[in-house]
């Protein structure tokens, strides 16, 4: 049985790639970060008590920002593959956070590269794969593939630049088995509430119902490359299956605007968002990246990987999942019950 190591674990992404190796017959163990409320909800369907014999999901307290820490957990685990998906991704935030997006997503990694080069050193055979980011281009102009020069325009797509030049060094020097997936932006009913796609089908979807009044927004006329994340974690997975490590763009080849993302979700949901929704300049970038559209034709050729689910396909099933949500919501409410959501209007 293959073992897997996933940093990020309980995101959107970790979510779906152990839901795919525990498929594929791996044994998964996860890093979960410490916290004072659970934070494993996107596991809950696929983990099983660690005393039952048939579990094969591990969970281990850890971060990234622990390098000490994170060899432990290495060392017990004893990973065939290592999936790195840890990081503060959130690019907005990453301004208002510039210093801790730095620790968690560039020297976070090299935490981890320092981690794999001893224990490879010690004997052990690992694969490694780094999850790479379309903020990493930022600027440059489109379409963007593996040849395209990096220019990011984030405290965050930075530091992802930082990481895999990390990543690509330390395959050189040392002759780790590392790919990075420079991964184009992927969505899912998974999704955090504070990033814009889901921001927008989970805020539709409670202004149908009648739960709320408006949705305030930044840019409109940013341009993106959407895909399913189910989809790109078999990507991940392609990467470290090949004969030799290299590095891979993943995307669908088609850009919309966030304009169109919410002027579809309306639909779906069958309102005239124009009338609930208002420009909020908080949510404005100080250096905005205009037009994202990836290039991913290596990865067709050498991994034989496809996107399946279409944009159209994505946003209805965001906007399924979260009128089902509202539904819930407003019959808690109808009962008597107050809800709270949070900061997810951030």
């Amino acid at each position: 049985m293959k073992k897997a190591l996933i940093s990020g674990i309980t995101g959107q992404d970790g979510s779906f790639l152990a839901e795919f190796l525990l498929a594929k017959g791996y044994e998964v163990h996860g890093v979960v970060r410490r916290a004072s409320t659970f934070n494993t909800e996107r596991l809950d369907s696929i983990y099983a008590d660690p005393h039952e014999k048939s579990a094969k999901l591990f969970l281990h307290y850890g971060d990234v920002a622990d390098g000490g820490g994170f060899r432990r957990i290495l060392e017990k685990a004893r990973p065939d593959e290592i999936y790195n998906l840890a990081a503060q991704s959130h690019v907005r935030v990453s301004f208002d956070q510039a210093e801790y997006t730095a620790d968690v997503v560039a020297t976070g990694t090299l935490r981890i590269l320092e981690a794999v080069r001893d224990y490879v050193g010690a004997g052990n055979t690992v694969r490694l794969y780094q999850a790479g980011s379309s903020e990493m281009f930022g600027a440059a102009p489109p379409p963007q593939n593996e040849a395209t020069p990096f220019y990011p325009r984030s405290p965050y797509g930075v530091s992802k630049v930082a990481a895999h030049w990390y990543c690509v060094n330390y395959r050189e020097a040392y002759s780790l088995f590392i790919c990075n997936g420079i991964l184009f932006n992927h969505e899912s009913p998974r999704r955090g509430e504070t990033f814009v796609t889901r921001k927008i089908t989970r805020a539709l979807a409670r202004i149908k119902l009648g739960l709320q009044e408006k949705l305030y927004i930044g840019n409109l006329d940013a341009r993106r490359d959407w895909g399913y994340a189910g989809d790109y974690v078999e990507a991940m997975w392609l990467m470290l299956q090949q004969p030799a490590a290299d590095d891979y763009v993943v995307a669908t080849g088609e850009s919309h605007s966030v304009r169109e993302f919410l002027e579809l979700a309306a639909a779906h949901c069958g309102i005239d968002w124009t009338r609930h929704v208002e420009t909020d300049r908080r949510y404005f970038r100080p250096t905005e990246v205009d037009f994202l559209l990836g290039d991913a034709s290596k990865a067709r050729r050498q991994l034989g990987w496809e996107p399946r689910v279409s944009f159209d396909d994505l946003v209805r099933m965001m906007v399924e999942h979260d009128l089902e949500l509202a539904s819930q919501e407003r019959t808690l409410a109808e009962a008597g019950h107050t809800v709270h959501r949070g900061a997810s209007q951030a």
